[in-house]
């Protein structure tokens, strides 16, 4: 699956790993990989969305001492970059969830790892460095999800990412059309001993949405259980509203994600960046959000930052330099990624993080 070991010729940026990757994937999984859901309206939204605004750099500012440092969670990152939880890692690279979590390890990347990872989350704790935080999807039976958090815990993990936006996937129009289906070695292996239940026969009149795919869907009990169940901080994937975002605050989770699952989600909801602004103002400028959707270089998590977040999650880049060339891709991806950062805060004139505010940007 991945041309070579090695960095290919004519990477020089960040962004090229994705003009590489249709070779490396092939052409079925390339398009379940690039794409996102329906007609994929909110995944070219999440692109677009960077380009309505422009940075507006200041003059004769002294940035020989700059860099990227920052406090998140409780870990202390040399970069705001997070490799963000993809599933079916071995879709991408034999080696799946391990080589990105060495490559986490060599670039002192925090890695968000999947409950639908290819290889286990103990087997990629022990590959990855100590910035490690594990994604959580609930179970259908709660013992199953509180074995997942003692295994998350137990493996060292340092905080749980809850994803709410995903209780649904329906595919993109372009995978369906390329014959995609998941092959038979693509397994969950962290669900590998919890059977799940067969779906319910649905009366007459029933939906096999509402009756059918929500049934076990996660809901505000749920939330508040699982805060009580792990010791772990806990962080919640997929906000994109104000009052969702004020409500899960006061519910006493750790930090937020604003995120539509990189377009996978409901295919029309807004971009990503475009909610930001909003969702910062409804928790105030101290709580941790971090965002993901649409990351291609420095210069979009420059955006991201001035527009309120904390750091960025990388999620479909990620797994296109998994493609193309293992964990040296996704290191490589990594370095590319902080050094567009540094040049862009350099000329903008930003020394540090804190000095990327919304007064850096202009629409345009």
């Amino acid at each position: 699956m991945a041309i070579a070991e090695r960095i290919p010729p004519g990477i020089a940026n960040a962004i090229d790993y994705e003009r590489l990757a249709p070779e490396a994937l092939g052409p079925q999984r390339h398009a379940y990989i690039a794409g996102g859901s329906g007609h994929d309206v909110t995944l070219a939204a999440n692109r677009a969305a960077f380009a309505r605004w422009a940075i507006a750099p200041h003059l004769l500012r002294d940035v020989r001492a700059g860099h990227t440092r920052l406090a998140l969670g409780g870990l202390a990152l040399p970069h705001p970059f997070l490799l963000a939880p993809v599933a079916h890692g071995l879709l991408a690279h034999r080696d799946a969830e391990l080589a990105s979590a060495r490559a986490a390890r060599a670039t002192g990347t925090c890695l968000v790892a999947s409950t639908l990872s290819s290889r286990t989350l103990e087997e990629i704790a022990a590959a990855a460095g100590a910035a490690r935080w594990f994604q959580l999807y609930l179970q259908p039976e709660r013992a199953h999800t509180l074995a997942l958090l003692a295994r998350a815990e137990a493996a060292g993990y340092g905080a749980i990412v809850f994803t709410l936006d995903a209780s649904i996937q329906l595919p993109s129009r372009s995978a369906l059309a390329s014959g995609f289906t998941l092959p038979r070695e693509c397994v969950a292996a962290n669900l590998a001993g919890y059977p799940q239940p067969a779906a319910p026969a649905l009366a007459e009149g029933e939906s096999r949405i509402f009756q059918g795919a929500m049934r076990h869907a996660p809901t505000r009990d749920d939330l508040h259980w699982l805060l009580s169940a792990t010791r772990l901080p806990v962080w919640v994937k997929g906000v994109l509203r104000a009052d969702d975002a004020s409500l899960l605050k006061a519910a006493g989770v750790a930090g937020l994600i604003v995120s539509n699952h990189g377009g996978r989600g409901l295919d029309g909801s807004p971009a990503s960046l475009a909610c930001l602004p909003a969702v910062r103002a409804a928790v105030g400028p101290g709580f941790p959000l971090l965002m993901d959707g649409g990351i291609r270089g420095g210069a979009d998590a420059f955006k991201a930052l001035a527009l309120g977040a904390d750091a960025v999650l990388v999620g479909r880049l990620q797994l296109y330099a998994l493609a193309v060339a293992g964990a040296l891709g996704v290191a490589h991806l990594l370095q590319l990624l902080v050094e567009e950062l540094h040049a862009t805060m350099a000329q903008a004139g930003c020394a540090q993080l804190s000095d990327i505010t919304p007064g850096m940007l202009m629409p345009c």
